[in-house]
């Protein structure tokens, strides 16, 4: 929602990933709300991602915007209301674009994200593993590996 936890995570795994498996491809992270705009990462989810090598350094929170949804290809949402606050501002005809980022993890005992802001550090890591099992899957999805 507000672009400080879970969509940073996604940004700084995705982004690394595919950098490293030579994927030339952009990455954004966005909320659905502008309350923690131009902040940094929460400093729980800069900590668990640096322990495993990701890079949050150059991510600042901002909104949505209605040019994100010509711009880009895929738009992932965390959960189904981020899902459906997503959908409620794009163009019926870009609505395919819309996805739950879990839809691309391999192991699919969830469906959604959840938001680690008021929980402890397990909170961090249990989002950080979705987040990587996801984007694994979605790089394969992109290299035509599945």
């Amino acid at each position: 929602m507000g672009n400080i936890c879970r969509s940073p995570t996604a940004d700084a795994v995705f982004r690394q990933k595919a950098k490293e498996q030579g994927v030339d491809i952009e990455v954004d992270s966005a909320g659905t709300i502008a309350f923690h705009q131009g902040e940094p990462p929460d400093k729980r989810s800069q900590q668990v991602g640096a322990a495993r090598g990701y890079d949050f350094s150059n991510i600042r929170a901002r909104k949505v915007v209605g040019e994100d949804f010509e711009r880009f290809d895929l738009i992932v949402a965390m959960d189904h209301d981020n899902m459906d606050d997503l959908l409620k501002q794009c163009p019926q005809d870009l609505q395919h674009k819309v996805r739950l980022f879990l839809e691309f993890a391999e192991d699919r005992a969830e469906i959604s994200v959840p938001d680690p802001y008021y929980g402890g550090s397990h909170g961090f890591e249990h989002v950080l593993n979705l987040v990587e099992d996801a984007s694994d899957g979605l790089l394969n999805k992109i290299r035509g590996d599945e």
